[in-house]
């Protein structure tokens, strides 16, 4: 899963995906390749649920 499709499944933008990946709570990416950071979908997605009230939070960070 690349950044553009964290935003898209969590409903917010890639700048907002770009300050999530960087909390310490938010999973590792499994690669790094010459387009961009991936993760792995499962992980992202037991993340978001985790924190699913608090995704849009700190918007204005």
């Amino acid at each position: 899963m690349a950044a553009g499709e964290i935003a898209d499944y969590l409903g917010v933008s890639r700048q907002r995906v770009a300050v999530l990946v960087e909390r310490p709570d938010f999973p590792a990416p499994i690669a790094h390749l010459s387009v961009g950071r991936i993760w792995r979908t499962s992980d992202v997605r037991q993340w978001a649920a985790n924190r699913s009230h608090r995704v849009h939070e700190d918007e204005k960070e």
